[in-house]
């Protein structure tokens, strides 16, 4: 098959390889000049995704893969576009679409009959049938059902792990036609490999959800469930911290039996899916107050951490210097998308705080296009807040934040023995160790 892939960003550009290396012909569109050139020398444009050098130099030395930033050259003849380009939502849960209606008009203006496109980017229910579906007949003169097919297929993989979870998990399908969800679903498992999953009720595989409704839904509403739980669980912890209770001894008993299974409460929900897509979600049903309650308590996080390490320091923040540890949103990804960091930095300012931020996968200069002066371990500090769990912050010490008296572990991954003589705590933990 001629293949399409239009934006080759942290998900894009892994789908494009995966399609290339079942011997598939794949263009990618993007409209990074840098990004198509680093792509068509075989040099990955982003680090941290495992394989995809690898695999990228394996598909582009075949011949299997190329990039480029015209429309014109890619999309004429394609048997099937598939469209991940990034859709933002502001504070008011109001999507903006412009860079996809952008994408959506270049792919119309240029698209040929027998095309199947399917949409990967997560969306408010009833937009693949109600905005793309209308823009692409109008822009392109063709019909849908007849000349081309539309279906919603969403991403479900984590950055870091792309190929293992497009092995691990369904794809899901959902068409405005039975016509289109067959081509889509003929299409994907020409794409895709999957593993075996006897704990699913079914076979893994192509998933037909029956409409394309369907699979918008099951997008947010996966997503959406996590933001609720973690937000369920942080109101455990909060309560549990104010009346002497290990919150963590709680949610381990509790996920003990099979009907149960609370998230682990923390500092921020972070990244481009969990913080947004309940956004989404409201956007389609403003009267979701479980949903709205969860997404404002898990935001106000980072203030109530802040607000834990006033308590439990012994000088007031102002003038005090206070490291923020770990500027990505979560351990092991460079990536700062929605990240805690931002929110727990401005707190500990409105404190008075002399603020740093350190993060091991960061530069100083990267920290700096933030506006943050960066920490270096063996400097001396007054307290500090633990926000990514990295795996270096694991073995942390005393040691390597000089001077420090108080703690603030904002994931619960330190080893409290090795903080004796330092006032730490922890999020849904009664007060620990002090000096």
């Amino acid at each position: 098959m001629k293949i399409v892939v239009i934006a080759l960003g942290k998900i894009g550009l892994p789908l494009a390889v995966q399609f290339a290396s079942k011997g598939h012909q794949v263009t990618g569109v993007d409209v990074n000049q840098q990004t198509v050139d680093l792509i068509n020398q075989a040099k990955e444009p982003f680090p941290g995704e495992y394989l995809l050098q690898e695999k990228l130099a394996e598909t582009v030395g075949a011949g299997n893969l190329k990039a480029t930033t015209s429309y014109a050259e890619a999309v004429p003849g394609a048997d099937a576009i598939v469209l991940v380009v990034p859709l933002f939502v502001d504070q008011d849960a109001k999507p903006d679409f412009g860079w996809m209606d952008a994408a959506t008009k270049e792919l119309a203006q240029h698209l040929t009959p027998g095309t199947l496109v399917s949409y990967e980017t997560t969306l408010p229910v009833g937009t693949t049938r109600n905005r793309w579906k209308p823009m692409i007949e109008e822009i392109s003169g063709l019909v849908e059902g007849k000349d081309f097919h539309l279906v919603f297929s969403p991403e479900r993989v984590l950055t870091g792990r792309v190929f293992e979870d497009l092995r691990k998990y369904p794809k899901l399908i959902g068409g405005l036609s039975p016509e289109g969800a067959e081509r889509a679903r003929e299409f994907y498992e020409a794409v895709l490999d999957f593993d075996e999953r006897p704990d699913l009720q079914r076979a893994n595989g192509v998933w037909d959800l029956g409409s394309a409704e369907a699979s918008e839904l099951a997008k947010l509403a996966e997503t959406t469930y996590r933001d609720v739980n973690i937000g369920l669980a942080n109101e455990f912890a909060r309560y549990a911290g104010e009346n002497g209770i290990d919150v963590y001894q709680v949610i381990e008993a509790s996920n003990s039996q099979p009907y149960s299974h609370i998230h682990r409460p923390g500092i921020a929900v972070g990244g481009h899916c969990i913080p947004v897509y309940p956004r989404l979600y409201l956007w389609n049903d403003p009267k979701a107050e479980i949903v709205r309650t969860a997404r404002a308590l898990n935001a106000d996080m980072p203030a109530f951490t802040v607000g834990l390490l006033a308590g439990a320091h012994d000088a007031d923040l102002s003038g005090q210097k206070v490291v923020v540890l770990g500027a990505a949103y979560r351990g092991g990804v460079k990536e700062t998308a929605f990240s805690g960091v931002f929110d727990t930095v401005n707190s500990l300012v409105e404190r008075g705080a002399e603020v740093l931020v350190h993060d091991p996968m960061y530069t100083d200069e990267e920290l700096a296009k933030f506006g943050w002066t960066a920490y270096h371990l063996g400097e001396s500090v007054d307290a500090a807040v633990l926000q990514t769990d990295h795996a270096e912050y694991r073995s942390l010490t005393p040691a390597d934040l000089p001077g420090i008296r108080t703690l603030v572990d904002g994931r619960n991954v330190t080893d409290p023995a090795v903080w004796a003589g330092v006032t730490r705590r922890v999020i849904g933990v009664p007060g620990e160790a002090t000096r």
